[in-house]
C-alpha cells in the first residue's frame, strides 16, 4: 500500500520528535529516582560543581510479544493503567526458585546519567510553590529582568544595537538625498548607499523598579544531645531542600538560621548544615530567638514570614509552657510555621503532641519523618497545604 505525505518545500527532522520524546521519557525516569537521590548525605552542603548519578532503565520502543497458543481472554478488568506488564510469562522463572530465584529471561538495561545539584532542584521544585505568600505586601527592588527598552540612541554597546531602526535611517537618508537631487533637476541613480555612522541606533534601556514580595525564611534546628547523628541528618536534609527551593523560586527571600540546645544561636549556612553540638533543651530558645529576629529586622506589616522548627520532641519539662506560648507568638507573626518532627523516642510524649494540642492556629503545620525515604514527601505535604488567612 502506497504512503503519501504532504509536499514540505524545506527539509524537515523526522527523528526530532524520536529525540524528544526519548528525552521526555528520560526526564520522567530522573523525575522518579530523585527522591532517593535527596535522601543520600552527600548531596547536603554539595556545590554546583558536583555531579550525582541517577541510574534510568533503559528505553525501548514498544513491541509485540506472543504468547502461548493456549486457549483464554485476554481482557482488563478496567484497572489498568499506561506502563503495566501485561501478559508476563511465569516460565522464565526456574521451577522451585520462585520470585527471588535465578531466572532465564533477558533483564532491564540500566545505564546512568549525571545531574548536578542545579539540575537537580530544577526537576525537583518545578511543580512546587510557596504557600500563602501574601501578594499585597511589596517592596521596589531593581532586578536584571526590570529593564525594558524605552527608545532609540546615538550611542551605546553591540549588543543593543537596533538593526531595523538602523536600518530605517539609512532608507531615511537615502530619500532625503533623492528629493534633494530631484529638486536640483540631477537625473542620476544613486547605486550603492552605504550605511554610515550616522544612521546606527542603539535600544535605549530603562531600568525600572518592579514590586517583588519580600519573604525570609527562619530555619530552626534542635542540636542537643538528643539529636544523633541520624537525626541531625534527616534534619539537615529537609533544612537543605526548603533552602535550595527558596533560592530558587523567589527574587528578594533572605534565609535566617538558629541552632539551639539550651541555648540559640545565630549561625551561618556553613555552621547549620555541618556544626555539631551537644547538651540539654530547651525549644523555647529557638522560638525567643524567631521572635528576636522578626523584632529586629522583618517586619510582619513588610514581610512574608515561614518560620520551621526541626527537633525530636525530646524537650525538658519545665520549658513546655515558654515553649507553648512562643509557638503561639510565632504563629500569630507568621505566614507559615511548621514544626518537623524527626524519629521521636517516645510518640505519646514528645512536644509535637503539646503542639498539637494547645496551638490551634490555622498557620500552625506539622509533620513527622520517621526514614530519610520520608523527607522529600514531608516537604512536598507541607508546600501544598492549604493554609488559611488567620
Amino acid at each position: 500500500m502506497a504512503t503519501f505525505r504532504d509536499f514540505k518545500p524545506f527539509n524537515t527532522d523526522r527523528s526530532a520528535e524520536d529525540r524528544r520524546r526519548h528525552r521526555h521519557l528520560v526526564e520522567d525516569s530522573i523525575k522518579k529516582n530523585l527522591p532517593d537521590i535527596i535522601a543520600e548525605e552527600g548531596i547536603i552542603g554539595g556545590n554546583g560543581n558536583k555531579k550525582f548519578k541517577v541510574p534510568i532503565r533503559g528505553l525501548k520502543e514498544y513491541q509485540f510479544i506472543y504468547g502461548k497458543n493456549s486457549p483464554s481472554i485476554a481482557s482488563g478488568d478496567g484497572t489498568e493503567k499506561r506502563g503495566d506488564k501485561v501478559g508476563e510469562d511465569s516460565s522464565n522463572q526456574i521451577e522451585g526458585k520462585g520470585n527471588n530465584g535465578a531466572g532465564n529471561s533477558e533483564g532491564e538495561d540500566i545505564y546512568e546519567t549525571e545531574l548536578t545539584i542545579e539540575e537537580i532542584v530544577d526537576y525537583l521544585f518545578e511543580d512546587l510553590d510557596l504557600p500563602y505568600l501574601d501578594k499585597k505586601r511589596f517592596s521596589e527592588v531593581v532586578t536584571d529582568h526590570s529593564r525594558k527598552k524605552s527608545g532609540y540612541q546615538r550611542k551605546g554597546i553591540p549588543p543593543r544595537l537596533a538593526k531595523k531602526r538602523t536600518v530605517i535611517q539609512k532608507l531615511m537618508r537615502k530619500q532625503s538625498m533623492k528629493r534633494l537631487l530631484k529638486e536640483e533637476g540631477i537625473e542620476e541613480d544613486i547605486g550603492r548607499f552605504p550605511f554610515k555612522e550616522d544612521d546606527i541606533r542603539y535600544h535605549r534601556i530603562k531600568e525600572t523598579k518592579r514590586k517583588e514580595s519580600n519573604a525570609v525564611i527562619i530555619c530552626i534546628m534542635d542540636t542537643s544531645g538528643s539529636m544523633d547523628i541520624t537525626r541531625k541528618y534527616l534534619a539537615r536534609s529537609f533544612y537543605f531542600l526548603l533552602y535550595q527551593f527558596v533560592k530558587m523560586k523567589y527574587v528578594n527571600v533572605e534565609v535566617v538560621f538558629i541552632s539551639h540546645s539550651t541555648v540559640a544561636k545565630l549561625v551561618t549556612e556553613k555552621e547549620f548544615f555541618h556544626k555539631v553540638e551537644s547538651g540539654g533543651t530547651y525549644i523555647s530558645s529557638g522560638y525567643e530567638m524567631a521572635l528576636h529576629v522578626i523584632k529586629e529586622k522583618y517586619n510582619p506589616k513588610r514581610w512574608n514570614i515561614y518560620a520551621f522548627h526541626a527537633s525530636d520532641g525530646d524537650n525538658w519539662s519545665e520549658d513546655n509552657e515558654k515553649a507553648i506560648e512562643t509557638a503561639n507568638e510565632l504563629c500569630h507573626l507568621c505566614n507559615m510555621f511548621g514544626y518537623i518532627e524527626i524519629m521521636p523516642y517516645f510518640f505519646n510524649g514528645t512536644i509535637q503532641k503539646l503542639l498539637l494540642e494547645r496551638v490551634q492556629h490555622e498557620r500552625f503545620v506539622t509533620q513527622s519523618i520517621l526514614r530519610k525515604e520520608e523527607v522529600w514527601q514531608v516537604f512536598k505535604n507541607i508546600l501544598k497545604m492549604d493554609i488559611k488567612e488567620g
